[in-house]
């Protein structure tokens, strides 16, 4: 029988948050957290991973009584084939992303579209010749087309590695090549793995989880940094930057206009079209006082990042969002889009727009948005939010706060660009031990956790041992809601990391992207690596998702620990069922690659456990504490 939602008090730490689960139950709306109760409690075997349904002589179910299902697999091999999927569908999603990226790339090149256009030429050029394609006395487009070809060639399957593979210290590569861990291309790891899961093939549980891996690593290091190089490439890369965030900047007398998703290929141009003057004039004939763009999740992340405009929330606040009454539309492209949008929008005045072929919601009113019509059907979307504003009910809207400052925009060149163009006074203060090591906190919202709980919680508590930490995400707005990503949070920081955010003006907790931007985490560690000539695995520095859910937040993790970062989750995959897969993951990737992923539900212990890695590896590159 299924239980009743949890109380107010234990669903979130945030105020604004409450404030509208509890305006959705007085209105009689069902958001997730409702849904999560009807859902409890769960499938047992599902939670251990032990169930298969990869063919029709199943479903099976694995047990102590059934140890084997009817093709013979035990408990090692459907864990290992289930987690094994998990990790190709999050690998696809992060990746289909970048090869969305170099589509829009290739429309500037041919000249498909006007709508973009490559605006970091510099960064263009660079990224060129780090893989190899000359760029001296060529023209601009000749040296574009040549990335565009050999990034869709990193999709493929005629490579022997993808092509960042150059930014990884050799130590790392060598252990690869080793393990025959070494990605070839993306689409190849993500078939591999589909084909090595069907009946009759892979059946030996660590080698399922090797290949695993490797499709995670060409996740990272491929579609996944392809995909935030070229969004720099095309729409600039970030510099620091003031912005807002919370429900509070969702305006009761403007036009409010949500972007959702992860592309910034859409969003971008939702932005644009609201700056349009004519649509700010009708806008404004209709009794509003503009047109308001503000971010939900990823593509939130990307505009806060580029263009600085504010977040109202993650994860679990998208359906909250809704609830204050004051939103006109909400524009998603793809990927953490609950489907329950489209009828929370129904509730109101509210209207849902999807944007993408690939990720159809039924109910919703749907735009194709091209590279060659993109602004157009960008004007159309806002011109009918426009129209929206006039249907709004005053008397249903609450916006139950004021907005909260945050500091955004700490791209890898803005980063080194602060640091007066070299990694080098970095390290000093990593050899000083004033930064004793940095974690990058990264992921979801899962309703199964208070909201924001546990990623706030750490954030705090590994600063004050004078760790930095990264996050990206829906750890984002946890981290700005919290007071962490202004330069004020020195305060709550310890005296070392205080020292030297205080001295570049700089928070403690930096801002570092969207969820696909996790590869800027990794080409910074690897920098570091190279630079001190060691490999990555040897760096003082970890990863964590408290809050996680998703399949790309499991192949995220997964090619952190692959790349050699010590890697959190505050709760595990469905993988119990197997001691084989719960071992190597938990203990056994340690010898294979240097890290290993750990499971701690709370965050002193878990703050604990990196900061005793972190003197560890520190010890073993001859740093004092």
């Amino acid at each position: 029988m299924a239980k009743e939602p949890k109380p107010i008090e234990e669903l979130s730490i945030w105020d604004d948050a409450k404030a509208m689960i509890a305006k959705a139950r007085a209105e009689g709306i069902e958001t997730v957290h409702e849904r999560l109760a009807q859902q409890t409690p769960h499938c047992k075997f599902c939670e251990l991973g032990t169930t298969c349904r990869n063919c029709t002589m199943g479903p099976c179910r694995i047990s102590a009584k059934m140890p084997r299902g009817v093709c013979g697999a035990d408990a090692d091999v459907i864990v290992a084939r289930n987690f094994g999927r998990f990790i190709a569908g999050g690998s696809a999603g992060h990746s289909d992303h970048g090869r969305d990226l170099i589509e829009v790339l290739e429309a500037i090149i041919e000249g498909e579209t006007k709508d973009y256009k490559i605006t970091d030429e510099a960064k263009l050029k660079a990224l060129a010749a780090e893989t190899g394609i000359e760029v001296e006395g060529r023209e601009l487009k000749d040296v574009a087309t040549d990335v565009m070809e050999n990034f869709f060639a990193d999709f493929g399957s005629r490579k022997k590695e993808i092509s960042f593979l150059s930014r990884v210290p050799q130590k790392r590569k060598d252990i690869w090549a080793k393990l025959g861990m070494t990605p070839r291309g993306v689409d190849r790891e993500i078939a591999e793995m589909m084909h090595r899961t069907h009946m009759g093939c892979d059946n030996d549980a660590p080698n399922t989880m090797i290949h695993a891996a490797r499709t995670s690593l060409s996740d990272g290091w491929g579609g996944s940094m392809i995909g935030t190089e070229l969004s720099d490439v095309i729409f600039g890369t970030p510099t620091p930057k003031m912005s807002t965030a919370n429900l509070g900047v969702i305006k009761e007398d403007k036009v409010n206009i949500l972007v959702h998703g992860h592309n910034p290929v859409v969003s971008e141009m939702i932005l644009a079209a609201a700056r349009d003057p004519e649509l700010v004039e009708k806008a404004e004939k209709l009794g509003a006082k503009g047109i308001n763009v503000a971010g939900l999740c990823c593509t939130g992340n990307e505009l806060l990042m580029r263009q600085g405009i504010p977040m109202a929330g993650n994860h679990l606040m998208t359906e909250l969002a809704i609830i204050t009454g004051a939103v006109e539309a909400v524009v998603v492209d793809y990927q953490c889009i609950m489907p329950s949008l489209v009828q929370i929008a129904g509730c109101y005045h509210t209207k849902f727009i999807d944007t993408a072929n690939k990720a159809r919601f039924s109910g919703a009113i749907h735009f194709d948005i091209e590279p060659h019509n993109a602004l157009q059907q960008a004007k159309e979307i806002v011109n009918l939010a426009i129209e929206g504003f006039a249907e709004r009910d005053a008397g249903r809207v609450d916006i139950p706060c004021e907005p909260v400052e945050i500091m955004t925009g700490f791209s890898n060149e803005a980063v080194i660009a602060a640091l007066g163009g070299s990694l080098d006074p970095l390290v000093q203060a990593i050899a000083a031990g004033d930064i004793r090591g940095a974690v990058g906190i990264v992921g979801c919202n899962n309703p199964k956790i208070k909201q924001d709980s546990m990623n706030v919680e750490l954030a705090k508590e590994l600063i004050k041992k004078d760790i930095l930490v990264l996050v990206t995400g829906c750890v984002t707005t946890a981290a700005g809601k919290a007071g962490l990503l202004v330069p004020d949070a020195i305060e709550m920081a310890g005296p070392g990391l205080k020292k030297v955010c205080g001295a570049l003006g700089i928070p403690p907790v930096l801002h570092y992207g969207s969820c696909v931007d996790n590869a800027r985490i990794l080409q910074l560690c690897a920098a570091l690596a190279n630079a001190l000539n060691v490999d990555i695995s040897d760096l003082p520095v970890g990863a964590s998702s408290p809050e996680w859910y998703s399949e790309k937040a499991a192949a995220i993790g997964l090619y952190a620990v692959a790349s050699g970062i010590y890697t959190h989750l505050g709760h595990p995959p469905n993988i119990l069922g197997s001691e084989v897969v719960t071992d190597l993951a938990t203990s056994g990737l340690e010898d294979l690659v240097g890290a290993t992923f750990f499971i701690e539900p709370d965050m002193v212990k878990t703050a604990e456990m990196f900061d005793e890695r972190i003197k560890a590896k520190r010890k073993g590159l001859g740093l004092s504490e």
